[in-house]
């Protein structure tokens, strides 16, 4: 079993979820969001750090997704999400963690089927595909999708590498 911690980033509210993975089957641990109140940069980051720090004390998780930045249209925004997204992925490397990477596009296909699917879809099938009794709020939801195709994703490599051989991306 794998336990796997997704991050969602973000700088007023960065997701965070936490699932079991064994084989193909997820199994829900816990979730939910850390609020960044404060105006001041250093202020928000040493928040997400902290926390980010405090859920991986807590929870000890083996292996960390997170999305990867994307540019939509607004630049600012951009180099806000890529700021959090940095403290967060540093909490997590000075634990030793390995971190991996993931587009929204690559989350959304691997938890609702179609890489373009509405917020609304994603927290329903994180709602479905973890037996919540409620549906989780959007960001925590978007980080246990993170979580979700990461599990499933590395799932699939392992049985890859089973059934041809191959060892460090060589043939045995």
């Amino acid at each position: 079993m794998t336990r796997i911690l997704g991050i969602d980033p973000g700088s007023r509210v960065t997701g965070f979820g936490i699932i079991d993975m064994d084989g193909n089957h997820a199994v829900h641990v816990t979730h939910g969001n850390i609020h960044v109140d404060s105006e001041v940069l250093t202020a928000k980051l040493r928040i997400i750090f902290g926390d980010i720090t405090s859920v991986i004390s807590e929870y000890k998780p083996a292996e960390v997704a997170v999305e990867k930045v994307f540019m939509h249209r607004n630049a600012d925004s951009a180099l806000k999400l890529g700021q959090a997204r940095g403290a967060a992925i540093t909490a997590c490397a000075l634990q030793e963690l390995k971190v991996f990477e993931y587009t929204p596009n690559q989350v959304k296909q691997a938890t609702v089927g179609r890489g373009h699917a509405a917020k609304q879809q994603v927290q329903h099938m994180v709602k479905v595909l973890l037996c919540l009794a409620e549906v989780p709020q959007t960001d925590a939801a978007d980080a246990l999708a993170i979580a979700l195709c990461h599990g499933h994703s590395r799932e699939g490599l392992l049985r890859m590498r089973k059934v041809s051989g191959i060892r460090g991306g060589r043939l045995r």
